[in-house]
């Protein structure tokens, strides 16, 4: 009799631990899902513009943190923020996200 009541509290023992696993990977795959959600939340309702009607604010933030680079498209969406193609030296291109005060949203 002991032995069945022992088993059974492993068994049960057991079967909270993989309950308790299984919940965790669950809550880290909604996390996952939110920030890619976020993010393309960040991305989406652009408009495209041309680059000379960036603020010069958002053109003085691309002079000091990539130098060198150049906008080759512009974006902005109904919040006033910016989306901002570069073309850099050391990559093809790259894409970055800021607000209409030249501060930085999201570098990817």
């Amino acid at each position: 009799m002991k032995k069945l009541i022992f088993a059974t509290a492993i068994a049960l023992g057991t079967l909270t631990t993989v309950n308790a696993q299984n919940a965790a990977i669950a809550q880290a795959s909604v996390d996952e899902a939110t920030i890619t959600a976020q993010a393309e939340a960040v991305a989406q309702d652009f408009k495209e513009i041309k680059p000379s009607e960036l603020p010069k604010t958002v053109l003085e933030a691309v002079a000091k943190e990539f130098e060198g680079a150049t906008v080759s498209k512009a974006y902005k969406n109904a919040k006033g923020e910016y989306k901002v193609v570069l073309a850099t030296a050391e990559e093809a291109s790259k894409t970055v996200y800021a607000n209409s005060k030249g501060e930085w949203i999201k570098k990817q």
